[in-house]
């Protein structure tokens, strides 16, 4: 684990040194054309600090990109404050609303939103089935020593600790990707509560960001929390195997996201990939999209800051997919490549297509 996290947090420190420390005042088409401007999503800011890092030694352009949760990025987006934001889920209507022209949803990658808990003693990856996992979240199981818990984990010593629940506090596509798992597997979840990036969670404390739910989780004896795959392990965290939906208990790995996201992409690359029917798939996957406006001429946007967009946005699909793995994401398949280029090939300046 040590020689991925190196790079990790190497990137990291200096991704940092390329924010914006006092937020998105301006403009994105005030900016200098060689910084590039994105918000949104915690999930794949690891990524994206890597990523970046490395395109910035590599090309001389900065993006500078602050990890405030996929509906933080969203509105940024629809304040043209940003050059791109980054979700864990496509726009709903009422985003697309606001937005009110055509924009593209460009994947990136695919993770594991995963289960991670904070049991002292305990240090195995509990097994949890989809009604257990639902009924904690719904506050009906509320102990952890609860006979449901402790019958899928036999010869494990579970202390007897009262069950507290860690959720974003913003709007989150983690949160997404989560409670489109919560509402295929459960009804009840279906009926009370739902999906979408932010809900009325029936009980717990509330994090900002990724962050703030491992932070929550790892101070807090006896909570559980839902985090991007490479959050719990930078934080030496538990995580839970999952019952799929094929029976099989599966870890999150590299393997398992890759095998949930094996699936056909649609043309606008909207899919969610949760319960997958994959029998080794881990089931609470999800894509991350990068979101821009179809049409770039827009808020006196400059021709070249256009093209450099397109050309950061293409390079992420192909050449910045090599750091996927180190930091247990699942890098796009073929086919999903395919689709986004596709995509991209669609943004015009002008009414004029800016990758020929």
């Amino acid at each position: 684990m040590k020689n991925y996290l190196k790079p990790f947090k190497q990137s990291l420190a200096a991704a940092a040194l390329l924010i914006v420390a006092a937020g998105f005042q301006t403009k994105a088409s005030a900016q200098d054309d060689k910084t590039l401007l994105g918000a949104g999503s915690s999930f794949i800011n690891p990524l994206f600090s890597k990523m970046y890092f490395e395109y910035n030694a590599k090309f001389g352009i900065q993006v500078n990109y602050q990890s405030i949760g996929s509906g933080g990025g969203v509105k940024a987006l629809t304040d043209k404050t940003v050059d791109f934001g980054a979700s864990d889920a496509p726009l709903n209507a009422e985003q697309a609303t606001k937005i009110a022209v055509p924009v593209l949803h460009i994947p990136q990658a695919s993770g594991a939103v995963v289960l991670t808990y904070n049991l002292p003693g305990v240090t195995t990856n509990l097994k949890l089935t989809p009604d257990v996992v639902a009924d904690i979240f719904l506050a009906k199981i509320t102990k952890w020593d609860d006979a449901r818990i402790k019958g899928l984990n036999k010869g494990v010593t579970i202390p007897s600790l009262p069950i507290l629940i860690a959720h974003r506090s913003d709007g989150s596509g983690t949160t997404n990707i989560f409670t489109n798992y919560l509402d295929k597997v459960s009804p009840d979840w279906h009926t009370k509560v739902g999906t979408g990036s932010a809900v009325n969670w029936p009980a717990g404390l509330g994090g900002k960001g990724n962050e703030g739910v491992a932070g929550l989780v790892k101070q807090t004896p006896g909570a559980i929390g839902y985090v991007e795959l490479i959050y719990a392990l930078n934080n030496k965290m538990e995580y839970a195997q999952l019952k799929n939906k094929k029976g099989k208990f599966i870890l999150p790995s590299i393997a398992s996201v890759t095998a949930a996201g094996n699936v056909a992409i649609p043309d606008d690359s909207k899919i969610f990939i949760t319960d997958t029917d994959a029998p080794d798939g881990y089931p609470i996957s999800g894509f991350s999209w990068v979101i821009i406006y179809k049409e770039q001429a827009y808020n006196s946007r400059s021709a070249a800051r256009a093209n450099a967009l397109l050309k950061l946005l293409w390079w992420n699909i192909h050449d910045g997919q090599q750091f996927t793995t180190a930091l247990y994401y699942a890098p796009l398949s073929k086919a999903a490549v395919k689709v986004a280029e596709k995509i991209l090939k669609s943004a015009t300046y002008n009414g004029k297509p800016i990758l020929k």
